[in-house]
């Protein structure tokens, strides 16, 4: 089994990763049977986005935890490496694809846990939500807004007090920031086929930021939102600690 070992500048990433190249090797991308990130959530989603090409093809993804949460990640064991991965579940995922056009020009980027909106200033954004062509709320006033996939409903969603959704549930979490009017809209669940578009009301006094996971746009002033689900990638987790039982099990967290 050929690695392709990756570390964050997580304090004890660098040392971890030189352990595991010493018992097992290192190759490059390109050649290697499955890419071993070794740091924190962000940096999984950072391997990701920069080998999206290998991994479209099927090349398989097994982080190994040295950052805070670690949701994405396994267990730093150096140990028995090929036994686990030969045992361990895999995770399917599809990422959001933002489209988004702002005041200096337009971008697309991929996001795996959610695309949000956030205020810049301290002035409440004013945002419009359509929903498949069709208006569904024509006027949010909040610190932003939401789209998350079930992966990454347990992280930014879940902190706005979204839905945890299970992995294998078809829809997607539609959660409002901090909403001031309506006061009583708590979000939406929308089947993973929707598309969504976020339209900023007042752009220039009210100015608004987008987000594809950990990637910013400044001065939005459109964001469509859909599932990219031509994109298939495979996340490995140990058999005892599959994605699905951490997404389960948040569910009934204290």
């Amino acid at each position: 089994m050929k690695f392709a070992f990756t570390a964050s500048q997580k304090p004890g990433a660098k040392t971890l990763m030189d352990e595991f190249v010493a018992k097992y090797g290192n190759h490059d991308a390109g050649d290697a049977d499955i890419i071993v990130p070794i740091g924190g959530d962000g940096f999984m989603l950072e391997t990701l986005r920069r080998n999206m090409s290998l991994i479209r093809r099927g090349l398989p993804v097994f982080g190994v935890n040295r950052g805070t949460i670690g949701f994405l990640m396994n267990q730093m064991e150096v140990n028995d490496l090929p036994a686990r991965i030969k045992q361990a579940k895999e995770a399917t995922v599809s990422p959001l694809r933002m489209d988004a056009v702002a005041k200096g020009g337009a971008i697309s980027e991929l996001a795996f846990n959610e695309v949000s909106l956030f205020r810049q200033t301290q002035q409440a954004a004013h945002i419009r939500i359509i929903v498949d062509g069709k208006e569904r709320l024509g006027h949010l006033m909040a610190d932003g807004v939401l789209v998350a996939t079930p992966a990454g409903s347990t992280a930014y969603n879940l902190s706005a007090h979204g839905p945890v959704i299970p992995l294998g549930a078809d829809v997607l979490a539609l959660t409002p920031i901090s909403a001031f009017r309506p006061r009583r809209w708590r979000g939406a669940l929308l089947p993973n086929t929707a598309k969504v578009s976020l339209e900023v009301l007042d752009p220039e006094r009210r100015p608004v930021s987008a987000s594809a996971d950990n990637l910013e746009l400044r001065d939005v002033h459109t964001v469509n939102i859909e599932q990219d689900h031509a994109t298939q990638l495979t996340l490995l987790f140990d058999s005892d600690h599959g994605l699905d039982e951490r997404i389960l099990r948040e569910q009934f967290s204290t």
